[in-house]
């Protein structure tokens, strides 16, 4: 999880990525600053019928592009530091889609899991009761991330609707299918960076069948880019959750791992036939393990900084497919790169969700509903031309992938920037 360098580390990055961009200074300093920031309090009645206090935060980072996006997370460890960090990367991730949306990120300090489902509601509910007057469909519109779902995201669209005295079912994205959710959306995270990754392996001149992958973090995105990768033909040879992983040279059946453990909380080498499990023959190892296996390609789809300086020089993967937001600190950057390893950066490897969060407010405003297939083969076309942009930028440009992404963002903001004029205008004779 995010530490009180986060932001910090965020902002160096853009600091030093916009000068390869050659980005007028007064536009890079507009992006050092948060559009807004709202921090609240947020009473709610336990079932006990005590009063609990959680703390509450929603970041509207930049708007130059459209109303702001970004999820909502519930985690222990939510703070305003973490919040501001990933609106930043949002409003990059956006700008690199070519979406036009802005970047935005919200949640609340609370364990989820101590909290019952009643209590969850009450939760969700008052934060929206709380933020109605911030977000909205052409100002801000919240979603899913970690330890949130699309019930949650029902229940804030509720609340959100009772205070309006409205139905807008695209102020919230990531609700469920009967409230006016997108189909695809439950895998579109894992489904963009499953995306990315076969055109890295086209590029690369490799084949999917010789790939061994190791996932760090099990969660929605870490299930779906491993069972995608795996019908592609690739061997998943490790998995991780925040207890420990397993590893088996040979590889695992996802489907198998992923049905043990939506039943026993845990992750587990087994090979599955209906409800009958079996062990199959691996290894425990820890996460830091995971991230030092010698594999073709390492997907890190768990929290922020798991690779730091320190532990840079055990990476041994071929290429790295970032999940995550922020799983590479920049002070791992330059290490990255000088080993070898192609990194295809958050703010374009995980982008399928913010890009399927867009289709779904599409639909809602005008009124339609597209088919699941509709929907991949657009995300599809998507992530392709995307990445086809970002390789070709860095390709020509003589740059890393992630400085290429992050240059084709930061033109395309500097580009809107200056249509409202920079001081070269005002200042022109």
């Amino acid at each position: 999880m995010a530490t009180a360098s986060t932001f910090q580390d965020a902002l160096e990055r853009i600091k030093s990525l916009a000068e390869l961009a050659n980005i007028d200074h007064e536009i890079i300093e507009g992006l050092l600053h948060p559009k807004e920031i709202m921090m609240v309090s947020l009473p709610v009645r336990m079932d006990d019928g005590s009063q609990k206090y959680f703390s509450g935060y929603r970041c509207r980072y930049n708007s130059i592009l459209g109303p702001t996006k970004g999820g909502v997370r519930f985690h222990p460890n939510v703070n305003e530091d973490e919040v501001k960090a990933l609106a930043l990367w949002m409003t990059i991730k956006c700008a690199v889609m070519g979406i036009p949306f802005g970047g935005a990120k919200g949640g609340i300090t609370v364990n989820p899991k101590e909290l019952s489902p009643m209590e969850l509601e009450r939760l969700s509910r008052i934060y929206i009761r709380v933020l109605a007057d911030f977000i909205g469909p052409r100002r801000d519109i919240p979603a899913p991330d970690v330890y949130t779902n699309s019930r949650i995201m029902g229940w804030m669209m509720a609340e959100y609707d009772a205070i309006k005295r409205t139905h807008s079912p695209d102020v919230i994205t990531g609700k469920p299918i009967e409230l006016g959710g997108s189909l695809g959306r439950d895998d579109a995270t894992g489904r963009g960076a499953y995306l990315c990754a076969l055109e890295l392996i086209h590029k690369m001149g490799w084949q999917p069948t010789e790939m061994s992958i190791a996932v760090q973090g099990f969660g929605n995105g870490g299930y779906h880019v491993a069972r995608l990768l795996q019908q592609a033909g690739c061997k998943i040879v490790a998995v991780s959750d925040s207890q420990g992983g397993i590893y088996a040279e040979k590889g695992f059946d996802v489907e198998s791992l992923w049905q043990e453990k939506q039943q026993s909380k845990q992750i587990k080498g087994v090979y599955c036939n209906g409800s009958v499990c079996e062990i199959v023959e691996h290894k425990n190892i820890s996460n830091e393990e995971l991230l030092a296996l010698d594999v073709d390609i390492l997907i890190p789809a768990a929290l922020e900084g798991v690779i730091t300086k320190k532990n840079a020089h055990n990476i041994r993967a071929k290429s790295i497919i970032e999940i995550a937001n922020g799983p590479i600190l920049s002070e791992a950057d330059a290490i990255m790169s000088k080993k070898g390893i192609k990194v295809v950066p958050d703010v374009l490897a995980n982008a399928g969700g913010v890009t399927v969060s867009y289709f779904e407010w599409v639909q809602n405003r005008s009124g339609q509903s597209w088919t699941l297939e509709d929907v991949h083969q657009k995300l599809k076309q998507k992530m392709a031309a995307t990445f086809e942009q970002v390789w070709e930028l860095a390709e020509s440009e003589q740059r890393t992938l992630r400085e290429a992404a992050y240059v084709k963002a930061l033109r395309k903001i500097s580009s809107a920037v200056e249509a409202h004029g920079t001081r070269d205008y005002f200042q022109h004779d």
